[in-house]
């Protein structure tokens, strides 16, 4: 005895009972009843209708209490290094006091400071050498040179 699903409503149907109905494209679909075939053809939608086994799996209706839960896995957070920086200098610097931190900080900028004042004072120290004419672009690829 072959048993059918109805396509809206997805109760059994037994042989001799209900109908079939044959779209234009050749698509058949069975229908337990006309209520079901109807609301099929209105275009409804069998998630919103409380009584259709589709709504029914949707919200979780009549599922027994026997099947426990899924229990989930907890990830667990693994550190390690990255580019340029292993585990240990990463948990050093993580563990540095502020006060030593702050040391840190303030001897790297005045390093830097230091740095790009001299810097500045070579700059100006070459820019008064340079007693060379002034030449343009196009002089110095060979043009006529200011015709």
């Amino acid at each position: 005895m072959r048993v059918d699903r109805c396509d809206f409503s997805g109760y059994k149907v037994y042989p001799s009972r209900g109908k079939v109905y044959v779209r234009g494209d050749s698509k058949t679909f069975r229908f337990l009843n006309h209520k079901s075939e109807s609301l099929f053809l209105q275009r409804k939608n069998p998630r919103k209708i409380a009584w259709t086994q589709v709504y029914r799996r949707m919200h979780k209706k009549g599922i027994t209490e026997e099947v426990a839960k899924k229990r989930s896995r907890k990830n667990v957070k693994v550190q390690r290094g990255i580019v340029g920086a292993d585990l240990a200098s990463i948990l050093a610097k993580r563990t540095a006091k502020p006060e030593v931190r702050a040391a840190a900080r303030a001897a790297a900028i005045t390093k830097a400071k230091t740095e790009k004042r001299d810097k500045e004072t070579a700059k100006v120290a070459n820019r008064g050498q340079s007693n060379a004419p002034k030449v343009s672009k196009q002089a110095m690829k060979g043009g006529k040179g200011g015709r």
